[in-house]
């Protein structure tokens, strides 16, 4: 079988070990069986900068660009997306079809039997729409989704591979902050504001803090929970009689009243609203009605793709959900997602869903792990996010700096 591999969407630390499982497991159909026609001699291409490198036939074979293992081993731990990346908007078929002929022409020119296309809800959009046209125009070429976001937001899987990583760095980085805002007795607010557009399941993870005896933050404030500036202040005054510092935790998709004269008003391909200064809106709000010493903190794109505190676990499972899509492939399947679900002692079981059912659709945060008041998350969660962000990932140094593989 011929393979293309492309991926899509914002990058995460653990998109290209979800590359590197695909490549794996074209490979290692080729040794397992010898003497399938159909599978001894299997080529996989990576293409660049998303669906939209299939337009320009931009791709790389990727039996030469990951021939030396030592490559290979370091593309697993290198963040962002190594092929490249891009955020666009496949038409409706039945409106507009010509981008879907071009698409097609690439891969019959390379002779392509299975599409994999690696990204969150808006390429499962992809999957979904060029799997239905392949088929109604009678192509044997299928198309096979492979989750990823740091946003978990994904209906039909547990979570999805780049968040348990995203949670790692942010915890830790909370904590650093937690540290600083500790050395003097000057009362304060530290303001954190954490992606997360819809859905706050990044910004309700900062409650693991809790497992290393940490009060803080003092309140985590999500999009799926009623959000008021005056309740807001109103939490940070009664904070501030009991404790000297406080801090919040805020998803940049929390929506107060004026909170847009701080963003863009830009949309993405996709009709989603570029989101920030949520954070420096709060920050204005406290200086303004409670004057004690405020500062906030975007945390932007670090917390997307941070490699050097990255989760064992997220790159395990990113490259078995990779390895899963071409199993897919193999068995005939198109117009799938790979998903997983977890198991009574964390035991992840693969499977997958119609790529549709998680298409341009947003699973929320449990609205029962949220408290009463809105502004703090329950312990259950805490089971629910830990086995996340288990083990470390090293990386691979050279004059004191981490190495990253790039094509």
């Amino acid at each position: 079988m011929r393979f293309a591999v492309a991926q899509s969407g914002g990058p995460t630390a653990a998109i290209n070990a979800s590359l590197a499982g695909v490549y794996e497991a074209v490979m290692e159909l080729s040794r397992k069986y010898p003497n399938d026609e159909r599978l001894r001699s299997n080529v996989v291409y990576g293409v660049r900068h998303g669906i939209q490198g299939l337009f320009n036939e931009k791709m790389i074979n990727l039996q030469e660009a990951l021939s030396n293992p030592h490559d290979l081993a370091l593309l697993k731990k290198t963040p962002s997306s190594a092929l490249g990346s891009c955020r666009f908007r496949l038409p409706d078929a039945e409106e507009d079809d010509s981008l879907y002929h071009k698409i097609r022409a690439a891969l019959d020119r390379y002779q392509i039997d299975a599409f994999l296309y690696i990204g969150g809800n808006d390429s499962m959009d992809t999957v979904a729409k060029l799997s239905k046209w392949l088929k109604e125009q009678g192509s044997h070429i299928q198309v096979i989704g492979v989750p990823k976001t740091i946003d978990n937001d994904l209906e039909g899987t547990d979570h999805t591979p780049g968040f348990g990583s995203a949670v790692k760095y942010l915890n830790m980085t909370l904590q650093e902050i937690v540290r600083d805002c500790s050395v003097y007795q000057v009362q304060s607010v530290t303001i954190v504001e954490i992606m997360g557009r819809d859905a706050g399941w990044l910004t309700a993870s900062s409650c693991l803090l809790r497992t290393n005896g940490e009060i803080s933050p003092n309140f985590i404030y999500l999009p799926e929970s009623d959000f008021t500036v005056a309740q807001f202040l109103s939490d940070v005054r009664d904070a501030l009689k009991i404790n000297h510092r406080v801090i919040c935790a805020v998803s940049e998709g929390v929506r107060p009243p004026d909170a847009d004269l701080f963003r863009s008003g830009e949309n993405d391909e996709f009709g989603h609203a570029y989101l920030s200064g949520i954070g420096k809106y709060l920050e204005k709000q406290v200086q303004n009605h409670i004057g004690c010493k405020v500062r906030s903190v975007e945390l932007n794109i670090m917390q997307r793709c941070s490699a050097h505190v990255c989760s064992f676990t997220d790159l395990c499972e990113a490259e078995r959900c990779g390895k899963q899509a071409v199993l897919l492939a193999v068995a005939g399947e198109s117009g799938k997602m790979v998903s997983m679900r977890r198991g009574e002692f964390y035991d992840i079981v693969y499977d997958n869903i119609p790529a549709e059912e998680a298409a341009n659709k947003v699973r929320l945060f449990p609205k029962k792990w949220i408290t009463p008041a809105g502004n703090q998350i329950c312990d259950e969660a805490i089971d629910y996010f830990m086995p996340l962000i288990q083990g470390e990932v090293y990386p691979e140094m050279s004059h004191g700096m981490p190495m990253h593989f790039q094509f």
